[in-house]
Order: C-alpha cells, then sequence, then structure tokens
C-alpha cells in the first residue's frame, strides 16, 4: 500500500514538474520579446534625449529614471527605506512589492532598485506562465494559451510589467486564485487571497470571483470545504484588512492609504463614470488635452472585451473584469486606466479567443508592439502617466 501511495505521489509530482516546463517555455519568447522591445524604447528615449536637448528638466528626470521612473520611484524607496522614512503619501503603494523586494535585495545583496526588477520582472514571467497554464486547462486550446501569453505581454499598457511596478505581482496572485478555484483547490486560495491582499487595493475585488465559484460548487462539497470556501472568499479583505491595522496603529487613520489615493493629485475623488467618461471624450474633439481623451477608446475596448469574456468565458471571469473597469472609471482622473485594465486578465483571455486567425493574430501582436513602443516612449519623456 505504501509503494502505491509512494509511486502515485511521484507520477502527482512528474507531472508537475512538466506542466510548470511546458507553462514556462511557452511564455518565456513573449516574456523575452516585451523586454527587448522596452529596453529598446528606453534606448530610444535616452538618443532623443541626448540630439534633441529639450528644455524641460522634467523629461530628462524621467528618462534616467527609466525603469525606477513614476511609481516604481516609490517602491524602490519604500523598499529601501521603509514607510517610517517617507511621507505618509507613500501609504498608497501596497507593501508586498517592496516587502520582496526588500528580502531579495537582503539576500543577494543587490541595491532595492536592482532587487524590485528582479522580483517584478519574474513575477511577470509567472504570470504569463500561469495564463497560459489557465487557458489550456480551460479549453484545451494550445493556440489560444500562446496567444494569451503573447497578448499579455506585449499589451500596449504591459511595458509597465518590466518596470517597477506591482501590477506583475497583482496579476500573478490574481491568476494564480482563478487556477486553483478552477481546478477546486480552494486550500490555495486562502493564501493567495490573503498576499492579493497586500498588493495592491484592486486586489480586494478578488472576493467576487472567489465568491462565483464558491456558490457554483457550494452544494456538491462538505462542510470542511465549505468552511475553507468561505474563508477563501474572505482572504483578500483579510490581507487587505492586515496591512490597514499596521497603519492604524503607526498612524492612527486606518483608511489612510484609500484616502490618499483620492486625493485630487492622484485618482480623485469618486464620480459617475458616464459623467467623467463625457467629459474625458471632449477633450478628443476641442483638441485639449489629447492624452486624457485617449483613455475614452481604451475604456470603450475594454468594456466590450469585458462583454466577451462573460459570453466565452465563466462568469467569475466577466464578473472580474466588469469590477476593475468600474472601479478605474469611477474616479475623476482617468490617467493609468490602461494599466488598471491589465490586471483584469480576463479582458486578455476574451482577446485570444478573438484572435483565432493567423492573420487577425499577427496585425493584433504588430499593433500591440507599436502600442508598447509608443506609450513606453511617452511614460519615459514623462508625456504619458503610467
Amino acid at each position: 500500500m505504501r509503494s502505491q501511495i509512494s509511486k502515485l505521489a511521484g507520477l502527482a509530482s512528474s507531472d508537475t514538474v512538466d506542466h510548470t516546463r511546458r507553462a514556462l517555455i511557452a511564455a518565456l519568447p513573449a516574456w523575452l520579446t516585451a523586454r527587448a522591445v522596452v529596453i529598446s524604447t528606453l534606448l530610444l528615449a535616452h538618443f532623443l534625449l541626448r540630439y534633441l536637448h529639450p528644455t524641460s528638466a522634467t523629461v530628462a528626470m524621467h528618462v534616467h529614471e527609466g525603469l525606477l521612473g513614476w511609481d516604481a520611484s516609490w517602491y524602490r524607496a519604500i523598499a529601501a527605506h521603509g514607510y517610517a522614512a517617507l511621507p505618509s503619501s507613500s501609504l498608497r503603494f501596497f507593501p508586498l512589492v517592496p516587502l520582496l523586494a526588500s528580502g531579495v535585495a537582503t539576500s543577494i545583496g543587490t541595491a532595492a532598485g536592482t532587487s524590485l526588477l528582479i522580483v517584478t520582472n519574474a513575477l511577470a514571467l509567472c504570470a504569463t506562465a500561469l495564463l497560459y497554464e489557465l487557458a489550456r486547462h480551460e479549453t484545451g486550446d494550445e493556440a489560444l494559451a500562446r496567444r494569451a501569453a503573447w497578448l499579455i505581454s506585449l499589451a500596449p499598457p504591459a511595458f509597465v510589467l518590466v518596470m517597477g511596478y506591482s501590477e506583475s505581482a497583482l496579476i500573478v496572485l490574481a491568476i494564480g486564485i482563478m487556477l486553483a478555484l478552477r481546478t477546486r483547490h480552494w486550500t490555495w486560495v486562502l493564501p493567495l487571497g490573503c498576499l492579493a491582499g497586500v498588493a495592491r487595493p484592486l486586489g480586494l475585488l478578488l472576493a467576487a470571483p472567489i465568491a462565483i465559484e464558491v456558490a457554483r460548487n457550494w452544494r456538491s462539497v462538505d462542510l470542511r470545504r465549505r468552511i475553507i470556501g468561505g474563508s477563501a472568499v474572505l482572504s483578500p479583505l483579510a490581507g487587505t484588512g492586515a496591512y490597514l491595522t499596521w497603519v492604524w496603529s503607526r498612524y492612527g487613520k486606518p483608511l489612510l492609504p484609500l484616502t490618499i489615493q483620492t486625493e485630487a493629485k492622484h485618482r480623485g475623488s469618486f464620480a459617475n463614470p458616464l459623467a467623467t467618461l463625457a467629459h474625458d471624450a471632449s477633450f478628443l474633439f476641442h483638441g485639449r488635452h489629447i492624452g486624457t481623451g485617449l483613455h475614452v477608446p481604451w475604456v470603450l475596448l475594454a468594456a466590450a472585451l469585458a462583454v466577451v469574456a462573460f459570453r466565452r468565458w465563466p462568469a467569475s471571469y466577466g464578473a472580474l473584469a466588469t469590477l476593475v473597469i468600474v472601479v478605474a472609471i469611477s474616479q475623476t482622473n482617468l490617467d493609468s486606466f490602461e494599466r488598471y485594465a491589465l490586471s483584469a486578465f480576463p479582458l486578455v483571455l476574451a482577446a485570444a479567443s478573438l484572435t483565432s486567425s493567423r492573420r487577425v493574430e499577427r496585425a493584433v501582436l504588430a499593433l500591440s508592439v507599436a502600442g508598447m513602443v509608443i506609450y513606453g516612449l511617452l511614460a519615459f519623456l514623462g508625456a504619458y502617466v503610467p
């Protein structure tokens, strides 16, 4: 009996290794291509800075910060010095990625910025591999799974996955949670949900797809599994609650990370999404603040892909995509909408399901690379807020 159990365990372990190897091999070309594109774009930004000599010092600052610019500079500072040494506005950046970067820096003796890039890029590779595995599990379609890996790597806003941003952490956790739910490994959802809750504020939204999947299987499981499932639903809230409790103990205001985010200089206060979209769309017609107006087509594209996600994928996928979109457009400032939408990975799966034609796939990937170069270049030159 023991020999049979050992044999089954060995087979399971071998199968897991094979799945992991296959997913990484499928993800690696797309992951490497994205880094080649973004680094080339950064070199182009340095070339333009050197030969065009822009008068704005801000442009030079953003170019020299490179992959550690914009929000990445905050994550690097938190990893290096902690929240106590920084202004209270640093609290809006949740602690998971800085903690991981600080741990890597301590372990291998690198600078905080280098460690941050190691962490975020490693997580991006894991996210790409997991998305491939999830798509393959759901559809059995190897080609669709590969398209999904390429699309999440080369989508125009995906240049932030090469930078020191926390999106890669939330995406890998969200995909891991969905894969655990869909394979009914609910126990894995508990730690993953807690980590998602301390990765980004959007991690809270994962409670909705978890609840949908648990409810779908509720009648077919025993009491123990129901307790695990109910706990899984609460896990993202527990993670965020732990961080807010720590903030409360140190700063006396538990909601400070969230209220700082709603300040006018950041995301702004909550507003009617339709009013926000109409306001920003007017810039397209008046020729003012074109960059702000360009968020509107992306919102419309994301909404269309959310509909596809509902029609072609399980309800939990469409629910997550819709919630992310609604939250992202429910504040007065639509800056970084594209990056927020990237966190809604079901949108990528929806796009992958629409590009089965080889010709369409090539056209979409070519346009994605062009968009990544344009948006990356604008971000490195300080003209676009990633």
